[in-house]
């Protein structure tokens, strides 16, 4: 079955749109907290602690189940804040290096690139979707792509396939033999649609910048995908 397209122009980054840009960028990242922290719950090892605590809470409070609830959402609530926690700290890191000045990084560097997708919504132009590029520092033999988003109400509508073949298209005029991405494991959506497009699997970790113990706890996984050109 064909995939439905839409009017959608997908065009190099201008400065007026930052408002936009920094606005998609918080939520796209804040928006897999959430999923971390509801898959992180769902683990083996956390469902035996959390019986375990629940258990503790029910003994120390003299038969209490309310005291075995109040356990349990203590534990809930630190892995939530673990999940928060790595994904507020990849946004802090970004946005006081490459996203503080997208111009500069970007636009007046001949080697990257950034661009944004926008339609009409209610007769003005809204800007849906970015993603980034930008090419090794060493031997320049790859591209990698960041920021690949796209706001809720226009996802499945091959908007995500098409910013991902902008930076496709890119690295290829670059010179780049291949095209990295990494991705979060609760990223689910995001990992189907690169095996979709022929990104393969290429290196995994628990490396996240953020507390060790955070990474663990919220069982997070960072993922490299690769596709050759």
């Amino acid at each position: 079955m064909a995939l439905l397209t839409f009017p959608f122009s997908i065009r190099e980054y201008r400065p007026s749109d930052r408002p936009e840009v920094i606005s998609l960028f918080h939520d796209g990242i804040f928006e897999h907290v959430y999923p971390a922290f509801f898959k992180a719950m769902r683990h083996q090892d956390h469902v035996g602690i959390a019986l375990s605590i629940s258990m503790a809470g029910y003994v120390l409070g003299g038969s209490s189940y309310f005291q075995a609830i109040l356990f349990l959402s203590a534990w809930a609530g630190l892995i939530y804040y673990c999940c928060n926690e790595i994904y507020e700290g990849y946004m802090i890191r970004r946005m006081s290096t490459d996203m503080a000045d997208i111009e500069a990084n970007y636009l007046e560097n001949p080697d990257n690139g950034f661009w944004v997708a926008e339609t009409n919504v209610n007769g003005r132009s809204k800007v849906v979707g970015m993603v980034a590029f930008a090419q090794d520092a060493g031997d320049g033999s790859y591209g990698e792509m960041s920021h690949a988003i796209v706001t809720f109400p226009w996802r499945r509508k091959n908007l995500g396939s098409q910013l991902t073949q902008k930076a496709l298209d890119f690295c290829k005029e670059q010179g780049c033999t291949r095209l990295v991405v990494d991705v979060s494991s609760p990223q689910t959506a995001a990992i189907a649609l690169y095996q979709k497009l022929g990104f393969l699997q290429t290196a995994s970790h628990s490396n996240t910048h953020a507390n060790c113990w955070f990474s663990r706890l919220a069982r997070i996984n960072m993922m490299r995908m690769e596709k050759f050109i």
